[in-house]
């Protein structure tokens, strides 16, 4: 699958203060926030909808309303937990679980320390959340990770990617859909998305 890019004129404006390197942590967090609710709009523009009866202040009507229990969201530690408030805005029911991965700086691949995800998971689908898409290997270990409890139904969100971590992901795993605001340019010999936005834990967290 191809990813999706969003291109609509907010989320290019919110994108340019969050890659600012003058926006404070406070404003950072909460861009990070409103750009993953706005592709959470992206990604579940093929939720299924049941019917059900309700009445307005002025009649009974039929209307359509989404199961949200029906989707799991797994924000990748710690980058990921900065997404998680813009799509529980929107979907407050939905299922949270965790994957701790850490990267090695010298192989760049990943390690992971904590997997936790909410009873019944297989039976969703599954959100994965993380600011960047990077070399892909921890799309890809989380994806696995996924894929081995049963899960088949996974998207993942991403604020930024770079070709070759999106190209890893595709080869590896092309049943993923993945919806982002931008695809940059390259990475660095340091692993870093160019242009980018820096680290986004430490831009989330101010621990640099």
């Amino acid at each position: 699958m191809e990813p999706i890019v969003l291109t609509h004129p907010l989320v290019k404006h919110k994108l340019a203060i969050l890659r600012d390197k003058n926006s404070g942590t406070k404003e950072f967090r909460e861009i990070a926030a409103e750009l993953a609710t706005m592709l959470c709009y992206e990604a579940t523009k093929d939720a299924p909808l049941y019917d059900t009866e309700i009445e307005t202040p002025i009649a009974k009507m039929k209307a359509q309303k989404l199961d949200e229990d029906n989707y799991a969201f797994l924000p990748i530690l710690r980058a990921g937990m900065s997404m998680v408030e813009g799509i529980l805005n929107i979907i407050p029911n939905a299922k949270v679980g965790h994957i701790g991965l850490f990267r090695n700086e010298e192989t760049l691949e990943p390690t992971q320390y904590y997997f936790k995800v909410p009873h019944g998971i297989e039976n969703r689908t599954v959100i994965i959340l993380d600011p960047m898409i990077a070399t892909g290997g921890s799309a890809c270990d989380a994806i696995q990770s996924l894929k081995n409890i049963g899960v088949k139904k996974i998207k993942f969100l991403a604020l930024i990617a770079v070709p070759e971590g999106l190209e890893r992901i595709q080869k590896e795993h092309p049943d993923v859909q993945i919806y982002c605001t931008s695809i940059d340019s390259h990475l660095n010999e340091k692993g870093y998305i160019v242009p980018g936005l820096g680290d986004a834990g430490d831009r989330i967290y101010g621990t640099k």
